[in-house]
């Protein structure tokens, strides 16, 4: 077996020209102004030992850390846009688009100690697609996005595991909206950026004990729609999505203790992890960046500020998937690719165990 490994521990200030960038850029650390190091005396000798092995034997097997298992698939009818949160290690998932471009308002709920779904009550609201969803408490909640008339929209529903009903709630203090991030810390959710006909960066926060929305800090980088978050000791790190079809590679973590985002190592240059409606879930204290497009997986390290690549998805290529993560797992199903393809396949991540590629 020879293991060709995406994270280097060995540094320099320059790099041989016979190297290709690309296979250096993992991962990378924030020193002074942000100054990127590039790793890559181990990557240029693993490399070519690599090549040299290679060279030798007929039949190679490479491994990285990361490995993708395929589950139940999703029961719902394939779709993108679709809406989830996670209560008590279950996830809940509806609402999307289907290939047919009907706006969805059915509901599932996943749980993977038994690898089943479960159908619920279909959500309180008007079909839709392109909303968001977070969790607070023993209680989901799910709202904006775009109904079966392109009409934005603006209200709120939150979801009760234990009786299976769903329950209006304020409407979303911003504007009508889809394409935004949303997430759950402590006693409060969190939605931010999207476009209402303009693209958008400011952030509302929702208390559900008061049913009422706070305006707080705006997002730290540019407008966008399409990014993700996710939360790891109860900070939210958030980026990826586009601005005008621009694709942003900022990088933000927000504290919800002094209301102030800052900014942290972005995806530099590299075009494998700039992405619009990619998936984001945290595990063990790292988080997780896929899709949107693109199959390549990054773990970030909040701890040192660093990007690492990791295994790829094993799937099709897709956006606007719905991704979650439930133990020591990440999870990734539902999405579409070449407009009117819809994915209904789940996958589940482990990043502790090495994918094997014969």
């Amino acid at each position: 077996m020879i293991h060709l490994p995406f994270r280097f521990h060995s540094a320099t200030d320059s790099q041989p020209q016979s190297v290709p960038q690309e296979a250096l850029l993992s991962p990378v650390t924030k020193t002074g102004k942000k100054q990127q190091r590039i790793n890559w005396v181990l990557g240029a000798l693993s490399i070519g030992w690599a090549g040299l092995l290679i060279g030798c034997s007929s039949s190679t097997t490479v491994s990285t850390l990361g490995d993708w298992t395929k589950r139940s698939a999703f029961e719902g009818v394939g779709r993108s846009g679709a809406s989830s949160f996670v209560i008590n290690n279950i996830a809940y998932l509806g609402t999307g688009l289907d290939a047919s471009n009907q706006r969805l308002q059915d509901f599932w709920a996943y749980d993977p100690a038994k690898n089943a779904w479960t159908q619920k009550a279909n959500y309180g609201g008007v079909a839709r697609y392109s909303g968001v969803g977070f969790a607070v408490g023993n209680k989901g909640y799910i709202g904006t996005g775009i109904n079966v008339n392109s009409d934005k929209l603006k209200d709120f529903w939150s979801y009760d595991p234990t009786t299976n009903i769903w329950t209006k709630v304020s409407d979303f203090g911003g504007t009508a909206r889809y394409g935004s991030l949303a997430f759950g810390i402590g006693n409060k959710g969190y939605v931010a950026t999207g476009n209402d006909g303009n693209y958008l960066k400011d952030m509302w926060a929702f208390d559900p004990t008061a049913n009422a929305w706070t305006k707080v800090a705006s997002y730290g980088g540019e407008k966008r729609i399409g990014g993700i978050a996710f939360v790891i000791d109860g900070k939210a790190y958030a980026g990826t999505g586009n601005n005008n079809g621009i694709a942003q590679r900022d990088w933000y973590v927000y504290d919800p203790a002094t209301d102030v985002w800052t900014q942290k190592l972005d995806f530099l240059t590299d075009q494998a992890v700039q992405r619009s409606y990619a998936v984001g879930f945290a595990i063990n204290g790292k988080g997780y960046v896929t899709l949107g497009d693109n199959v390549s997986v990054w773990q970030y390290n909040p701890a040192d500020d660093t990007w690492s690549q990791l295994g790829s998805f094993e799937g099709s290529p897709r956006q606007n998937a719905v991704g979650f993560a439930i133990g020591n797992k990440g999870y990734v199903t539902t999405g579409s690719s070449s407009g009117t393809s819809r994915f209904d396949d789940l996958w589940d991540f482990d990043p502790a165990v090495e994918q094997v590629i014969n």
